[in-house]
């Protein structure tokens, strides 16, 4: 009978604790959705190509969502509709503060797309919005051009294009209007000058640029023609097609 009354009261008091903790984890989830625990405020930083509205209105941090439930990994998701930002950091100060950060992503280059309009272009090769027709960037190139006529190329192989643009040295970037990308990812520069310099797989680009800016700096060329800098410590130039 002791036996028996033993086993009762541990499972009473087993069930006891069970009911108990179930109610606190209500009662707690109850309280963490109330309205001092909502979201209030926001500390927005970073934002340039979107307003405070327009993220606050997609993240739906304008909704007063409870703290509990806010997720920077959702926050993310949210605002990837918006190209120019790359990441965002979150932080909670409750109750009911959050400040984010918008970390954007940079121009490095401009294409045209389909439609023959001028847009950005990001490392990743990402069309970021419309560019103005005077902006000085190198633009990216497709060769065939037929590659760019239906979809934007630049974030598959091609992306190597945007790369290359990313890299280039302060020595000769000026003198670069094109980054040509065929669709095995081979590079060419085309120089404000007709000349160009092939440097195939965007690869060893450190070694690549030495060789293209001491050719620049000491070579002769003349129009048309094509330098070979995929092996950078065999430079080859090739003349111009005879027409």
């Amino acid at each position: 009978r002791r036996r028996r009354s033993r086993r009762r009261l541990v499972v009473k008091i087993v069930v006891g604790v069970v009911l108990i903790g179930s109610t606190l984890a209500l009662g707690g989830k109850w309280l963490l959705h109330q309205s001092i625990f909502r979201v209030q405020h926001v500390a927005l930083t970073g934002e340039a190509h979107e307003t405070a509205a327009e993220i606050l209105s997609v993240t739906h941090l304008d909704a007063h969502p409870a703290m509990i439930d806010l997720s920077a990994t959702t926050v993310q998701r949210e605002l990837g509709v918006y190209p120019w930002i790359g990441s965002i950091s979150l932080i909670k100060r409750w109750p009911n503060t959050v400040d984010l950060a918008v970390h954007e992503v940079a121009a490095v280059a401009v294409a045209y797309d389909a439609q023959h309009v001028l847009r950005y272009v990001s490392v990743s090769g990402r069309n970021l919005s419309t560019a103005p027709r005077s902006t000085n960037m190198p633009t990216l190139v497709t060769t065939p051009a037929s590659l760019a006529t239906t979809t934007w190329p630049f974030e598959g192989l091609e992306s190597a294009a945007a790369v290359v643009a990313s890299q280039l040295p302060v020595a000769f970037a000026s003198q670069v209007s094109q980054v040509i990308v065929d669709a095995q990812g081979n590079v060419t520069l085309q120089l404000t000058t007709p000349i160009k310099f092939f440097l195939g797989p965007a690869t060893n680009l450190n070694a690549k640029f030495v060789a293209v800016a001491s050719s620049i700096a000491h070579g002769t060329f003349v129009a048309g023609d094509i330098a070979d800098v995929t092996t950078p410590s065999e430079l080859s130039v090739t003349g111009p097609s005879p027409s």
